[in-house]
């Protein structure tokens, strides 16, 4: 894990690999507005946490597109698993809702008194969004919910599968924080 910087007291991190192995208290998913969990990061969660992080997620939707929930996280190395929705049934998404969704997924963790969380490149995957923009609004969204605020978040992590992401995320965080 590497460590980029600090917005207040809450350390901003990368890490590649399958987010589904990563202990932190929270771990985001890439969620449709219905929360049912097919493939990509949902899958991996689905399976590494078992059928009831699925069976709660969608006992609590439909949500609206840049609404986020949490659930159990099962048999996950977390404590709860946040279901973010950052597309609806078209399976399209665009900045304004990664965005929202971003923020919302931090809120919704600071509401569970929950100190760090881990969080995929939202939108990638099924939703096809070009992964510097992505990163972009994430980290912006990071940031600006960060600056100012009491948050017992201590660590923030961008889980990325890839090198390529992780190296794109890492470029964007040193970028606006060193604008910050």
């Amino acid at each position: 894990m590497q460590s980029l910087g600090t917005v207040g007291r809450t350390e901003i991190c990368v890490w590649q690999g399958d987010i589904a192995t990563l202990e932190a208290d929270a771990l985001v998913n890439a969620a449709n507005n219905h929360l049912w969990m097919g493939g990509g990061v949902a899958g991996a969660l689905k399976r590494g946490g078992g059928p009831e992080v699925e069976r709660e997620a969608v006992s609590r939707g439909p949500i609206e597109v840049g609404e986020a929930v949490a659930t159990t996280a099962g048999s996950l190395p977390a404590k709860r698993v946040i279901h973010a929705a950052v597309m609806g049934q078209d399976l399209r998404t665009n900045a304004e809702a990664i965005g929202r969704a971003t923020a919302a997924a931090l809120q919704v963790a600071a509401d569970e008194g929950l100190a760090s969380i881990a969080l995929p490149a939202l939108g990638t995957g099924v939703g096809g969004f070009p992964k510097q923009e992505a990163a972009r609004v994430m980290v912006r969204s990071t940031i600006e919910y960060l600056k100012g605020r009491a948050s017992s978040l201590e660590r923030v992590v961008f889980a990325l599968f890839d090198g390529e992401t992780a190296e794109i995320f890492s470029r964007e965080i040193a970028d606006q924080l060193g604008r910050s």
